[in-house]
């Protein structure tokens, strides 16, 4: 049965100090909102919309980076999230499938929990809400239940009793429940509270006065950290960091430093990878085994086949492809750039927008002129080409297999199979004339000097 997600995101953020919407605040390198997308995507949602408030146009256009497809309603008054939820109705009206409501700024929910949610589902709960024991239970909402073990309702920490109180079980606010379930009992919450406010957690009382099974599913209280400061934002940021050197450990991969490296939220490297310091990695990049990242690199939205070397100092782009045994030096930078087998960038250039034979050299300096201020045009270097230091190669062009461009050469033209292309001006040299020249240019300087003791 298909599923689907609401991921409440209309929360201004007040305690962030920002004119940033809270849930545009980057965690491992991407929005916070995109782990909340991306925790719906790994549930098996097929559908996910997106509540919008603060900032929301903002919102939108971050969700829509993530997911085209994603649907985005407004909350125009932040009344609760019980109102929130109701916002995403006619969105969900042709899905009578399980729903999950998620936070745009909770960002740890993992997919074994999700999961553990949906079986919990599957077992007869027409609600599961998502819980955790709390070391400080503090302002947190208490889970309340039975002694059969069946939640039986949800209070918030200011509506609480004492009793109530001394529960340690807390409210994570994610919940499951078919949509005709879920919509029917937000119809039904009131705001007779403390806030004035639709909560989500009354749905828990409504439903079992309607006679319906609620069911908690306990996690890691890690799972359920909040972002709603600075100060905890960079929490967050250190547990993910934490978190994946710990993968990379379990993976077999070896890194120099570990502390040093600045991994994004869906940084993958495989066994026997090496990492060396002071390596920043972006979103969507996939290093394979044996591969080699030396210090200083920086890579983002890039491939990097077996055995390939990057770096030190080097930056690989969106779009960076390196085939096994590729190698992309010091002081390079690659963008939409495919580089076969074998592949050498060694030094000091710019490959964007480019394909690189198998086993091709392209020396110091090259750099290919992809841009004509308006549109961007390829270059296309063949197998076993060798194109000379500073070379400026001007797209759309085309070098042939074991083709040659001599050193300083500007290519304009294609150059077919085999062939030697040039292209600078030709040399002259006059004999003594850079004496003379420095004799004038110093005699000019004296002048000067005189003229200004004149004045």
């Amino acid at each position: 049965m298909s599923s689907a997600a609401i991921i409440l995101a209309a929360g201004k953020g007040t305690r962030m100090n920002s004119d940033l919407p809270k849930v545009l605040h980057r965690l491992g390198g991407v929005p916070l909102i995109w782990h909340a997308l991306r925790s719906g995507s790994l549930s098996g949602a097929d559908k996910m919309v997106v509540v919008t408030g603060h900032g929301g146009e903002k919102v939108a256009k971050s969700a829509k980076a993530f997911d085209p497809d994603v649907l985005i309603v407004e909350q125009a008054e932040q009344l609760g999230t019980g109102h929130a939820v109701a916002q995403a109705r006619a969105m969900l009206e042709d899905h009578d499938g399980p729903v999950f409501v998620l936070y745009g700024d909770t960002p740890f929910i993992s997919p074994e929990t999700l999961a553990a949610m949906q079986q919990c589902q599957m077992d007869g709960a027409a609600v599961v809400v998502l819980g955790f024991q709390a070391a400080e239970p503090g302002k947190y909402g208490r889970l309340i239940h039975d002694d059969q073990g069946d939640l039986v309702e949800i209070v918030e920490a200011r509506d609480a009793s004492a009793e109530q109180l001394a529960v340690d079980i807390c409210n994570s606010g994610v919940v499951l429940a078919d949509a005709k379930v879920l919509f029917d009992l937000v119809e039904k919450v009131g705001n007779d509270n403390a806030s004035g406010e639709y909560y989500l957690t009354d749905i828990v009382a409504i439903a079992r006065a309607k006679g319906l099974k609620t069911q908690s599913v306990l996690c890691a209280e890690a799972e359920t950290l909040g972002i709603n400061s600075r100060v905890e934002l960079r929490r967050a940021e250190q547990m993910l960091q934490a978190a994946k050197r710990a993968e990379m450990d379990d993976v077999g991969v070896s890194m120099d430093d570990p502390a040093s490296l600045v991994f994004a939220y869906d940084t993958i490297v495989g066994r026997d990878a090496h990492l060396g310091a002071n390596i920043v990695f972006g979103p969507d990049v996939t290093i394979e085994s044996g591969a080699i990242i030396h210090p200083f690199s920086h890579l983002e939205g890039c491939h990097v086949s077996q055995y390939a070397t990057v770096g030190p100092f080097a930056r690989l782009r969106p779009g960076s492809e390196l085939a096994e045994g590729a190698k992309v030096g010091n002081f390079v930078e690659t963008k939409n750039a495919i580089l076969a087998e074998g592949a050498k960038v060694n030094h000091l250039s710019y490959i964007g927008d480019a394909s690189v034979g198998a086993e091709a050299n392209i020396g110091a300096g090259t750099i290919t002129c992809n841009y004509d201020g308006v549109l961007k045009h390829r270059t296309s270097i063949g197998a076993r080409a060798f194109i000379g230091s500073n070379t400026a190669l001007v797209a759309p062009v085309s070098i042939g297999d074991e083709a040659m461009t001599g050193s300083g050469s500007v290519i304009t033209a294609n150059v077919e199979d085999g062939a030697l292309a040039l292209g600078r001006a030709q040399q002259v040299t006059k004999p003594g004339m850079a004496r003379k020249l420095k004799a004038r240019l110093e005699a000019k300087k004296a002048q000067q000097k005189n003229d200004l003791k004149d004045e």
